[in-house]
């Protein structure tokens, strides 16, 4: 009896969703929890497995197609009872441990169609990874390539006789998305940004003392972002102007402070939010952050993980950037962006001394946050970095 894959529900707010990579084609076999296709939404990768052992029959859309919850995608052909004669096309051989694939691998092996079955993986269990992927490229590149599929909504102009090429790939759904906040950010809000700098040495101070005694005791390295997160939490307390939002005519103000920490990851920049901020330890927030940061790389990551945030720290240090203005995440009215800590001549009491600087950019809605409140939540953010000994006194 054919039996048929539907869409599965989509997340709330999610209308419809675009279908990204299908990793098996018609005639193919398909274990039960096996992955069949990728759908991508404006907010989360959905993955959909097959239910059950069986060889795919039909798929109903190809790859950039937009689907809707509870359509049908595709068929699936049970495998015959043990002893039964079938005409099935033979199931492939059981990859094993490289079953389990990220996204990011996914991607790579379907755009370079590679056939994971002939990839041996170096990764933990046996598990492919994408240097494996590359390699396997690489290795292949001197022998006669086969004459490549045409993929949907893909295609490469050669423009000039000299050999240069234009390829044109359409925007997945979440930089579309992407796209359209920082649209909206830029055209529905009274966007202003205010700069101050602070000294790091003494978190880096902190941090060279007492590092290997952190990660004994909590298992994670002391990282600058919980100083950050810290610092930010207890700084919203005191301006709740910058932890609010317009809602209408009304200003909201939270009485909660779930800081969403952007993710920079290979389908575009995401935010998960970190709960609770203020009721964590920094063993916590590390690990917290490590977590989202994880989930959002292998695509894992749940709306429920990228709705709720009432602030946002933005940390383009990480790729060398020195000064930045962060565009506003709506409907949050403040972005907070760290950068590179570097290396600068400061005048202390009357002498020139090198220290380890680093610039804060806060971008704030006008409409809600004042001069006063932005500038003084800048100076009491630097101020608990500069000490952070206040973080504990709660000074």
């Amino acid at each position: 009896m054919t039996l048929q894959i539907m869409v599965p529900d989509l997340p709330e707010s999610v209308s419809d969703a675009t279908v990204g990579t299908w990793h098996k084609k018609i005639g193919d076999s398909i274990k039960a929890g096996e992955l069949l296709v990728d759908l991508e939404t404006d907010k989360v990768v959905l993955e959909v497995p097959a239910p059950q052992d069986g060889v795919i029959s039909q798929q109903f859309f190809e790859t950039g197609s937009t689907v809707q919850g509870h359509q049908l995608l595709a068929e699936l052909e049970p495998l015959p009872a043990s002893g039964e004669e079938t005409s099935a096309k033979p199931v492939v051989a059981e990859v094993g441990a490289s079953d389990i694939l990220t996204p990011s691998v996914r991607r790579i092996l379907a755009e370079e169609e590679v056939d994971p079955a002939h990839l041996h993986g170096s990764g933990r269990g046996g598990r492919i990874t994408r240097q494996d992927v590359v390699q396997h490229i690489q290795s292949q590149s001197n022998q006669p390539m086969p004459v490549p599929v045409e993929i949907a909504n893909v295609e490469a102009v050669d423009v000039s006789s000299n050999g240069r090429e234009e390829k044109r790939v359409p925007m997945t759904r979440l930089r579309k998305r992407i796209a359209e906040r920082l649209l909206e950010a830029k055209n529905t809000t009274a966007m202003l940004t205010t700069f101050n700098e602070v000294n790091m040495q003494p978190i880096m101070q902190i941090r060279s003392k007492y590092q290997e005694q952190f990660e004994k005791r909590h298992g994670i390295k002391l990282g600058f972002m919980s100083f950050y997160v810290k610092a930010v939490s207890e700084a919203l307390k005191r301006y709740p102007e910058v932890n609010a939002s317009i809602d209408g005519n009304d200003v909201l103000y939270h009485n909660y402070f779930d800081i969403s920490i952007a993710v920079s990851t290979e389908r575009g920049l995401v935010t998960p939010v970190l709960r609770n901020c203020d009721d964590l330890s920094l063993a916590e927030i590390e690990k917290g952050i490590k977590s989202l940061a994880d989930k959002a790389r292998d695509g894992k990551l749940s709306v429920a993980d990228l709705t709720g945030g009432t602030f946002t720290i933005t940390n383009g240090g990480v790729f060398g950037s020195l000064m930045s203005t962060p565009i506003i995440n709506p409907p949050q009215s403040a972005i907070l962006g760290m950068h590179k800590i570097q290396d600068r001549p400061m005048a202390v009491d009357g002498q020139v001394v090198i220290l380890p600087m680093m610039y804060l950019a806060l971008s704030y809605d006008h409409r809600i946050i004042d001069g006063r409140e932005s500038v003084g939540f800048l100076v009491y953010v630097k101020s608990l970095l500069e000490d952070p000994t206040r973080l504990l006194l709660d000074i």
